[in-house]
Order: C-alpha cells, then sequence, then structure tokens
C-alpha cells in the first residue's frame, strides 16, 4: 500500500521517521538525566539576531550654553543608576491578563434553475428532422443547481502571567531608546521553564528602582513555554505532525 502514495508524501514521511529516530536517540542518552540549561551568552551573538532600525529623528550635537550647568538634550540633573548604556540591566514586570470571547455563525444557501428550448416552426422543424421521437426542442436543456453552506466557529480564551525577568540593554538608538532583551531559564525536577522578553523602551519610563512594565514596551516579544518530559508528552509525534500537514482529509 505504501507503493501507491506520492513519491513526495513518501519523502517526507522517510524525512520525519529520521528525524524522529534522531531525536529518539537524544532522549535515550538523556534517560535519568536532568534537561541541561543552556550557557550563558551574548544576545547579539545568537542565530537571527538583526539590530533594531527604526525611523529616527535628526541626530543634535550635544553642546554646552555658556553659564549653564545643563547639557543640551540631557534627560535630568542628576546622573541616576538606571540602565542607559549598552551592557546595563534593568527589571521588566511581565503581566499578561488578556481574556476574549468571540462566537461567529455563517448560513448561506442558493439555488438556481435554467431551462433552454426552441419553440414555433423551428422548433417543430428541429423536431421533425433532427431530435428522436421522445425528445423535444422546446425542452433542450434544463439545469438545476442547489448549494448551501453552514459554518460556526467560537474562541474563549483567558491568559494569565506575572514574573519579572531581568533583562540587558544590547543597543542604544540614535534617538536615547533602549533595546533590550532578557533571558530566563528556570529548571524544576525534569521540566524547564523558559521566559523570552525583547522589546524597545524609553528611559524616561523606567521607574527610579530600575523597573519597567510589560506594557511600556515597544515591539514586545515575550515568549513563555518549557521543554522536558512534560512538555514532551503534550507534543503529538513528529510523524503524527508531518501527518496533519500533508494529508488532505
Amino acid at each position: 500500500m505504501l507503493t501507491s502514495l506520492p513519491r513526495h508524501l513518501l519523502a517526507s514521511i522517510a524525512l520525519a521517521s529520521l528525524a524522529a529516530g534522531c531525536g529518539t536517540a537524544d532522549q535515550l542518552a538523556q534517560v535519568g538525566q536532568q534537561p541541561a540549561l543552556n550557557a550563558i551568552q551574548d544576545p547579539t551573538t545568537t542565530p537571527g539576531y538583526r539590530p533594531v532600525q527604526m525611523p529616527m529623528p535628526e541626530p543634535q550635537q550635544v553642546h554646552y550654553n555658556p553659564n549653564s550647568l545643563w547639557q543640551s538634550g540631557s534627560r535630568a540633573f542628576f546622573k541616576d543608576q538606571r540602565a542607559s548604556q549598552v551592557g546595563d540591566i534593568l527589571t521588566v514586570v511581565v503581566t499578561i491578563d488578556d481574556e476574549a470571547e468571540i462566537e461567529n455563525e455563517t448560513e448561506r444557501n442558493r439555488t438556481e434553475t435554467n431551462g433552454a428550448g426552441v419553440g414555433g416552426a423551428l422548433g417543430t422543424a428541429i423536431d421533425t428532422i433532427f431530435l428522436p421521437a421522445d425528445m423535444a426542442a422546446s425542452n433542450l436543456g434544463n439545469v438545476n443547481s442547489n448549494s448551501s453552506f453552514q459554518g460556526a466557529g467560537s474562541v474563549d480564551r483567558e491568559e494569565t502571567l506575572q514574573t519579572s525577568i531581568a533583562a540587558v540593554v544590547t543597543q542604544v538608538l540614535p534617538n536615547g531608546n533602549l533595546v533590550i532583551e532578557g533571558r530566563q531559564e528556570v529548571r524544576v525536577n525534569f521540566e524547564v521553564r523558559e521566559l523570552i522578553v525583547a522589546g524597545i523602551v524609553r528611559p524616561e519610563d523606567i521607574t527610579a528602582n530600575n523597573r519597567i512594565a510589560s506594557e511600556q514596551i515597544a515591539e514586545a516579544r515575550i515568549g513563555y513555554g518549557g521543554r522536558g518530559q512534560i512538555t514532551t508528552v503534550q507534543q503529538p509525534r513528529v510523524g503524527n505532525q508531518v501527518l496533519d500537514i500533508l494529508l488532505p482529509f
């Protein structure tokens, strides 16, 4: 029966089996061991990292006015210890409390009837010369069409996440805004929970205790997940995932 399947489907199943075999070998090698934590590394060297480019105002040259203690473009009179340069650390307070409930219902019906025929003297001539005895030119064609569609969908979602994570300033944009990125891994027994936060913040939004709320992060990217035995059990097998994508039924 496998020979009757398309070649591309067989190739995909073979690749999935090979990938599953490699993953199985890795899992067998880690039997009885805790999931390994990733090494601390420079976020700018991770695969896929790209410096942020945003529309910026014209840069202003720094200068001092005579008999003035203020520097042009200065944000504060006294220098504080809040994050302001590449490599500085600040605390991000992540608070997510989303709830959405959507319900849609669609119904469509269509009925169509078309007929074609020829009457009069022309119809009589066609009946006599061209058509069999059981057919008439006045009823040459009749087309009936009937279609219906009914669909319903609903979404009931509720997400709550409250935690804190330390992030590192990876870039200072020309207008003074800071690009931050933070990663946190917590291992409990045989499960590793991962939290990732990245985005752009204004120095003015950083509080005096060097903290910022997640809703004040522009272009925020927040990811919370895990890896380990529990996560593995909750995921379908690789072969099932491939078949769900490829099979049309």
